[in-house]
């Protein structure tokens, strides 16, 4: 299975002044199955240590010197681990946080030898209080699911995604071609982008067995709670888990989830889900200008899924409710399937190596409320996104945030074909990938 992180790999091998990789992401991925294809295909020979399937290994980052390290590990794996020549990948490397100390090291004093750590549930050991973290000699790798591109190429559907890398105002697809791409977002809308169940789609195209892979997987990240809370929070990860998926595309109240519950035992149990990757929280900003980050508002937030099938899975919209859905299966659940794969576009295309984020926009007044569903930054401002799930509908926001901060352009995100008509160019679902360039073609 090609995944677009490949290329990012590639180039991190040949760089001059190269650091240890770190990748981060949650579980099931694909981030040991990508690190090992890239060790196998790019190297003389690939050592994989892993911590959780052999604890042995851990003994020796008893030391953090470099040579005596690489010493025990070619002793133990039987194998010749020589810089510039050989892969070293420590997986599962949250279970012997001495290996991520070393990372500095290996930095410092071996940085010929080509060195990428992972795990699935590396931040909480990373956010431990008496955890030393080698800031500044390692370098951070963001993995999350299948983007609808790669899901592309994973189904035989290669020319679909060269046609959407190729698009310009110049170069738009005919109606038919763009009919079927719009089925194709349809159909990843069902999938979602875990590796396990696209290559099942891939290999037999049956809605039903990727179903119930899913149902393995949300089943996997429950089974995880026991490693990172005791099992008197088990209660309020539960609740949120299977809450988020349900309050997509609306402003994140506790006492939605449960009125019951403590809010600061909700919130701790967001913060637990968000460390494992399993949620991102969409802050509010106010939209003024660049950085976003610097106009945000912590206490004001939305979330979304790791991902849409998963997503889906968990609302219970099955595989055949959706297809019965004709055009209008964005719709579903309130739009919320569009506000999710949207958002998991986004984040899908940021750079790899910088820690994902969104952002969307909120003017809360009496009789004069207005929402921009997502901010991105774009051609040096703040560029407004909103997300239609029908072919209708109203853009009084969008003209409202426009008009407020006197900008050209905003983004209108329907199964509308495309339309460059300022202030508002509308792109389909498809076209996400393509924003800042389109973007860029008509201000």
């Amino acid at each position: 299975m090609k995944r677009d992180i490949e290329v990012t790999l590639e180039t991190w091998k040949k760089e001059e002044h190269r650091y240890p990789l770190l990748v981060r992401g949650a579980r099931q991925v694909g981030k040991s199955y990508s690190v090992i294809k890239f060790g196998e295909n790019e190297f003389d020979n690939l050592v994989e240590v892993n911590f959780e399937q052999k604890p042995q290994y851990k003994t020796c980052f008893e030391t953090l010197e470099p040579e005596k390290i690489i010493e025990s590990l070619s002793i133990l794996s039987k194998s010749d681990i020589i810089p510039g020549k050989t892969l070293l990948f420590l997986d599962e490397i949250q279970e012997c946080p001495n290996a991520i100390s070393a990372l500095r090291y290996f930095y410092e004093q071996m940085p010929e030898l080509h060195v990428i750590g992972a795990g699935s549930l590396l931040e909480f050991v990373i956010s431990q209080e008496d955890f030393r973290m080698p800031v500044g000699r390692i370098q951070y790798l963001y993995m999350k699911p299948l983007s609808f591109l790669e899901f592309l190429d994973a189904v035989g559907e290669s020319r679909a995604r060269k046609t959407i890398e190729a698009l310009t105002w110049d170069n738009l697809p005919s109606l038919p071609v763009h009919q079927h791409l719009a089925s194709l977002v349809k159909k990843y809308s069902i999938v979602g982008g875990m590796p396990a169940v696209v290559s099942e789609y891939a290999a037999n195209a049956n809605p039903d067995k990727c179903f119930q892979i899913q149902s393995i997987i949300i089943q996997t990240y429950r089974d995880d709670f026991g490693k990172y809370a005791n099992k008197v929070k088990h209660k309020y990860l539960q609740k949120i888990f299977f809450a988020v998926p349900k309050m997509i595309g609306k402003k994140f109240k506790y006492s939605h989830v449960d009125s019951s519950m403590q809010s600061r035992d909700l919130k701790e149990a967001l913060e637990l889900l968000e460390k494992a990757g399993v949620v991102y929280r969409i802050m509010q900003t106010s939209g003024e200008g660049l950085p976003l980050e610097a106009n945000a508002k912590e206490r004001h937030f939305k979330t979304i899924f790791l991902d849409i099938g998963l997503m889906q899975n968990i609302c219970g919209l099955s595989s055949e409710m959706i297809l019965s859905a004709d055009d209008n299966f964005l719709k579903i659940n309130e739009g919320a399937v569009a506000e999710q794969f949207t958002a998991q576009e986004l984040l899908a295309y940021r750079d790899h190596l910088q820690a994902p984020s969104l952002f969307y926009w909120a003017r809360e007044a009496r009789n004069s409320s207005a929402e921009i569903d997502y901010v991105i930054p774009c051609c040096s401002s703040a560029l407004p996104i909103e997300v239609k799930a029908g072919k209708t509908g109203t853009l009084r926001s969008m003209h409202i945030y426009l008009e407020k901060y006197r900008l050209p352009a905003g983004i209108r995100i329907s199964q509308l074909f495309f339309n460059n008509t300022l202030p508002i160019v509308s792109l389909p679902f498809y076209a996400i990938k393509k924003i800042s360039q389109l973007v860029k073609g008509v201000i």
